[in-house]
């Protein structure tokens, strides 16, 4: 079968899943893309980045489930990871080409009215301090769409 449908059936399956939404949802309103929510850098996260465990408990799923999902997402090319430490920080991938950049358009503007994903979203600002990774350089890996510089972390430590 060709590269390119091969793509777009994962990127389907990946979108086929109402956690996956969920937490689509969240990477959204981190990134502040039409969801109502302020773009914001959380806990000296990189801009739009969610940690994993922020994800499970804004959910309210079990942390396996979400690191299985998140994975999934992976695969499909829509979430890239960076690992801190003990913790792994997730964060929507730019669309490699206009199909997909189509399709995650229509993704954003789906999730947008849902009041389930705006509740993910609050529950994911309320959230506090169990992920504050240490300022350095991003590395590069395969599965890093580019580095992004690490924000500052608030002087009051959360």
């Amino acid at each position: 079968m060709p590269k390119p449908l091969t793509d777009l059936e994962r990127l389907f399956k990946a979108l086929a899943d109402t956690t996956r939404l969920r937490i689509l949802g969240l990477l959204l309103a981190a990134r502040g893309e039409r969801l109502g929510a302020t773009p914001a850098v959380h806990h000296g996260l990189l801009a739009g980045e969610v940690c994993v465990c922020h994800i499970h408990e804004s959910l309210r799923i079990p942390q396996p489930r979400a690191s299985r999902h998140l994975a999934y997402l992976r695969r499909a090319g829509l979430v890239a990871a960076r690992k801190e430490g003990l913790w792994v920080h997730y964060r929507l991938t730019d669309a490699p080409d206009p199909v997909m950049a189509a399709i995650r358009e229509a993704v954003i503007q789906a999730l947008g009215p849902i009041d389930a994903v705006r509740k993910d979203a609050d529950r994911l600002y309320r959230k506090t301090g169990c992920c504050v990774p240490v300022e350095r350089p991003v590395p590069l890996t395969a599965d890093r769409v580019a580095p992004m510089p690490v924000a500052t972390p608030p002087a009051d430590g959360l």
